[in-house]
């Protein structure tokens, strides 16, 4: 494993996320005493009715924001190419997933990069007679339709005594994306509803993660299916130890709460996790986050940006291999 991940190490330097540069006229409006003071004012006000919202685990739709509400002057100012949705894939269904993940970023207009970490063994070249060439069709129907940047990866993989999770290490992978001055790792079987640009713009922070809120309260739980990340050597290295001492049961969720759970930002999860199970439930409270707002199925969904498919003990819809042969390698 420790051969596998030095292999992984990335040389490029990490660049510190650094501050937000604004054009000047947006200083102009602070010029005078008086301004600052009502302009803190106003800041202080937002961030305590931001604050209630959040405390209750979800932020109020009167206070929710994202890139697409900043004025084009500041959206435009920005360099994007300092930050990444990322994707993992280590077979041909979850491949499938994660394009169909860009497609959603791409038609919602993401202004982040895309990026796609695949194993090694696919080749992105290919033709239909080829024994990858549905493998390669979707990776280069990625990289050309939806501007995705494909890096070919070893998968990180251990003995398990579960094969669904004995490859999920290779998630964290993201922490070592150090060409990045933030990532945002999402599990390829979700599906994005509103683009989480504004995610970027927190303040700098290892992780930010939103809990588990299915599980018990009192346990804190982080969930990884959703990951902000601020890629560094130092963290990508106490990853790789993580995983080397793991344990036969535990995988990425348990790394991350591991290394964590104390001091990672925790993200709200109304709008950024929400599981499909959530409307199979008869109580509602543990999502909404109060036993007095009542759960309104359209409502809720139409704030939730991030939707994770899981209906345990319901298994996850797959596409056969015949299915994936018929519909991919329409792509050539």
């Amino acid at each position: 494993m420790s051969a596998v991940l030095s292999r992984q190490a990335n040389s490029v330097k990490y660049t510190p996320l650094g501050p937000l540069r604004l054009p000047r006229p947006v200083f102009r409006i602070f010029n005078s005493r008086r301004h600052s003071i009502i302009a803190a004012a106003v800041l202080l006000i937002l961030f305590l009715l931001v604050a209630s919202g959040i405390s209750r685990g979800r932020i109020p739709d009167s206070h929710r924001w994202s890139s697409e509400s900043l004025p084009g002057n500041l959206v435009d100012a920005v360099d994007w190419s300092r930050f990444a949705y990322t994707q993992y894939a280590t077979n041909a269904p979850y491949l499938c997933n994660s394009v169909m993940l860009f497609e959603r970023l791409h038609r919602l207009g993401s202004r982040a990069e895309r990026l796609l970490m695949y194993p090694s063994r696919f080749e992105v070249s290919g033709n239909k007679t080829d024994g990858q060439s549905w493998e390669s069709a979707l990776l280069r129907k990625a990289r050309d339709e939806y501007n995705v940047i494909l890096k070919p990866i070893e998968v990180l993989q251990r003995d398990s005594q579960d094969g669904t999770w004995a490859e999920s290490y290779t998630k964290l992978l993201a922490f070592n994306q150090t060409q990045y001055a933030r990532v945002l790792q999402l599990d390829s079987d979700s599906i994005i509803l509103q683009t989480m640009d504004e995610l970027f713009f927190l303040p700098p922070v290892p992780l930010a993660i939103p809990r588990a809120y299915w599980l018990n309260h009192r346990d804190n739980i982080l969930s990884s299916q959703l990951l902000l990340i601020q890629p560094s050597n130092f963290e990508f290295a106490r990853i790789s130890k993580a995983i080397d001492a793991a344990g036969s049961k535990e995988y990425d969720m348990e790394i991350v709460n591991k290394l964590y759970k104390d001091s990672a930002l925790i993200l709200p999860h109304r709008p950024y996790n929400m599981l499909t199970t959530e409307y199979r439930y008869k109580n509602h409270k543990d999502y909404m986050g109060n036993e007095e707002e009542p759960f309104d199925p359209e409502r809720v969904l139409k704030e939730c940006k991030f939707l994770h498919f899981s209906d345990w003990p319901m298994p996850k819809v797959k596409a056969s291999d015949q299915l994936l042969r018929t519909k991919v390698l329409t792509y050539s």
